[in-house]
Order: structure tokens, then sequence, then C-alpha cells
């Protein structure tokens, strides 16, 4: 019998004994999804049971244990638990969906089938070999475990969804797998893989917006899928959107500490965002610059207010913004009432006196090393030359390098501490400069 949601009790299921097999998990795993708060329920259960000596677990307890820390992303910790388990049914089919997890593909059919000899629902284990087989590029086995089902099970949004993706994979009719996830979304809006197959087909086509508003609703439900994350996160960069990508791969990660793309494109996002943020700063310093270029005649100020700015070659509201009021006050028939309109002024444009200084940095000349004549030759071609990605193209930009031999002028040090340019972007300007027998100064 399946308990209404006011009569729930997650913590009292995995912290007592008691029945915990498949309906169990699957109202736990719809108790989330309703109610998100009660993930920190599962995962402070989850906290005490690891506090016990594992005398006090028995093998059942383990293996429930070990569920729950596969929900919860603990995928290591889960394996772990399942190894002191009783090795039954549902022990096995979590070993399988382990092994999936971890791109153990062969492994993963093998422990579905010893789950299905133990006992768990063949049609389920089917449907979840037909995903491990798409995985290993085997979509015609993937469609024969599909094939071999039949009566309610094809009426499920799980079995609509596994439908759709092996059509997707084999090539065959678009519309078709389009359907199939429409249907399993009619039978379940919130299933995470229909969601995503549709969101994949629209970020294929352009779609970014459709796309990105049905990764959002998968990444919502709850046990969140690596793969969705990631393609959402990456969505998210393309949009430039960097925070929230940054939480994505975050997430992945929190799971996986290994996982070498997820941390890549980490570290890509923080640089990107970082790049962003200095754009925008510069935008701003742009839009400064313009104002302070604004010449002070185009402003009403009375005629001895005039006199006494061009008395002091004051031209511009950036040559008014560096000098002081002292300096003001000290020119001749220059007085109180002419500060205060001019402070007046200032202030409509957001301005004050004295804001800016008037030292100006002159960077130290770089002495150039000495070069081959076909370096040389190399120097003057522009760095569009070099075929960067997009991210390195826009720090490039940022950093007004504009050739070859202005790039290697630099020091990785030098690109290094510019906010906008990353670890991935110097690896990858490294491996394109060694395609012209150059590299950077210093190397």
């Amino acid at each position: 019998m399946t308990l209404s949601s006011q009569d729930f009790d997650l913590k009292q299921m995995v912290l007592y004994n008691g029945s915990f097999g498949p309906r169990e998990i699957d109202q736990l795993i719809v108790e989330i999804n309703r109610d998100l708060k009660k993930f920190d329920d599962l995962r402070d259960a989850v906290n005490e049971l690891k506090v016990k000596d594992d005398e006090e677990l028995s093998p059942a307890t383990q293996v429930k244990l070990g569920v729950c820390q596969f929900l919860l992303g603990q995928y290591y910790d889960s394996q772990a638990s399942l190894k002191k388990g009783d090795g039954g049914a549902l022990a096995q089919f979590y070993f399988a969906r382990l092994h999936a997890v971890n791109k153990e593909y062969e492994e993963s059919i093998a422990s579905y089938n010893l789950a299905q000899t133990a006992g768990y629902n063949g049609d389920i284990c089917s449907l979840h070999r037909a995903e491990v087989y798409r995985n290993l590029d085997r979509p015609d086995l993937s469609l024969n475990e599909l094939d071999r089902l039949s009566g309610a099970i094809e009426q499920t949004a799980d079995y609509l969804y596994q439908r759709g993706a092996t059509v997707a994979a084999i090539g065959g009719n678009l519309r078709e797998a389009i359907a199939l996830y429409e249907r399993a979304l009619a039978v379940d809006r919130t299933h995470p893989g229909a969601l995503f197959g549709l969101a994949l087909e629209n970020e294929r086509h352009g779609n970014d917006e459709e796309a990105l508003e049905l990764y959002k609703r998968a990444v919502a439900h709850f046990p969140t899928n690596v793969g969705t994350l990631m393609n959402l996160g990456l969505l998210y960069e393309d949009l430039e959107m960097f925070d929230q990508a940054i939480v994505c791969f975050q997430r992945v990660l929190d799971s996986f500490p290994t996982n070498a793309k997820a941390n890549l494109f980490l570290k890509d996002a923080r640089a990107s965002s970082e790049m962003l943020y200095d754009e925008d700063a510069q935008r701003k310093r742009d839009r400064m610059s313009q104002i302070l270029s604004l010449p002070v005649t185009d402003f009403e100020l009375s005629v001895r207010s005039r006199n006494c700015l061009k008395t002091m070659g004051i031209n511009t509201l950036g040559d008014l913004c560096r000098r002081s009021e002292q300096e003001l006050l000290g020119s001749k028939n220059f007085g109180e009432t002419s500060l205060d309109e001019i402070r007046e002024m200032l202030t409509l444009k957001g301005l004050k006196l004295g804001m800016f200084s008037t030292e100006k940095h002159t960077p130290e000349p770089v002495e150039e090393e000495e070069l081959s004549a076909e370096e040389q030759s190399v120097l003057a071609r522009p760095v569009s030359d070099l075929n960067l990605s997009v991210r390195a193209r826009k720090c490039m930009n940022r950093l007004n390098i504009q050739t070859i031999g202005e790039l290697v002028r630099r020091t990785a040090e030098e690109l290094l501490e510019c906010k906008n340019f990353g670890v991935t972007s110097l690896k990858e300007i490294r491996e394109k400069l060694v395609d012209f027998n150059i590299r950077l100064r210093g190397e």
C-alpha cells in the first residue's frame, strides 16, 4: 500500500526497519519532487545511518543506505554500502545503475541480468538495458530489448522515452522520436528523459530558448542526470549566463570530483564570467570616457565661470575632474558661487571635482628576443591566423592583441594575470603557436 503524501515520513522509512523496495523508492522520489525540502530529510537520514558502526547495520539496511546514497548522487559511498549488502535483486539493480553512471556498460548489462534473475522486475531491467545498449552505440540491441516488451509497460513514460531515444539514435524518423517524447510527457510531464530528449533536439535545431526551458525542467527533477546538467551548463555558457553554468558544473563535480570535462568547463565558465565582468567594466569606462571628453562649453555656465575655466586651460569635463576645489578657488575671480555652479553641473553627470589623478602610467618597454627571419615573417600576421576559439579570440580582443608578434611579446604569467584569460585559453594558444614554431616570451 502506498502512503498518502500527508502520512509519508521519509526519515522513518530510511532510518527504521521495514519494507524497502522499488515501490518505496518510487514514492520517496515522488515525495522529494513534490517538496524539495524533503531532499534535506533524505540527506539527514543518510548521515544518521553513516555514523553507525557496520555491525549495527544489517545487510538489508546497507542496501537501503546504498540506494539512498545513489539517489543523493553520492556514488562512491553508494558502491561501498552496496558491497556490504545482501547481494539481492535490489542491490544488483543499483550496482547496474552505478556501473552505467561510471560508463562501465558491459558490467552494467551483467548486473541487470543478475538483478532480473534474482527477481527484479524484468520489464524495468529491459528498459535500463536498452539505455545501456544505446550508450554502447548499439541501438539495434536497444531496439531488440524494447521489441520484446508488451502490455502495460508500453504505455509508461519510461518505455515511450526509451523508444523515442532509440529511434533518434538509429537515425530514423525524427518526427517519430519527438512524438514519442511528447507522448511520454503526456503520461508524466516531469519525465526527465523525455524533457532531455526534446531539449536536445531543440538545441540541435537552434531553438536555444525552448531547449533552455526544457533542460531547466529536467534538472529540477530528482535525482538529476549528470548529462542533463552538463548540457544545461554548456547552453548557459553559450548564452553567456556564466554564473548559472558554474552552478551546473559544480553540481556534477559534487558527485564526480575527478570528472575531467566538468573541471575543464567549470574553469572556462569562471574565466568567461570574469571576462564578461571585465567587458562590462570596459563598457562603463568607455561611457565614462565619452562623458569626460564633453566640452565644458556644452553646459550652461555663467560668464564668470566660463572665463575662469578658459583661463585655467580647462576645456573638458575630464580636465575639470582632475582639478581640486582648492585649485579652482585659487584662480582669480573664481568664488564660492562659481564653485557651487560647477559642483551642480558635475553631479548631474555623476562626477565630482578631484576624482581623477593627473598622473599617467607609461608601461615599460618590452625587450624583444632575437628571432629568425622565418619567425619575423610570422610576427606581422594577424592573430586571427591562429584560428583561435571564440573564447580565446575574445581574450585577444580584450587584451588588444592584434598580431602574432604582439602576442609572443607576452609571457604566460602576464597573460594569466588578466582576469579574462584562463588556463584553458593559455593551453590553446601555446598549442597554436607550436604550429608556427614559435613560443611565448620566456618559454
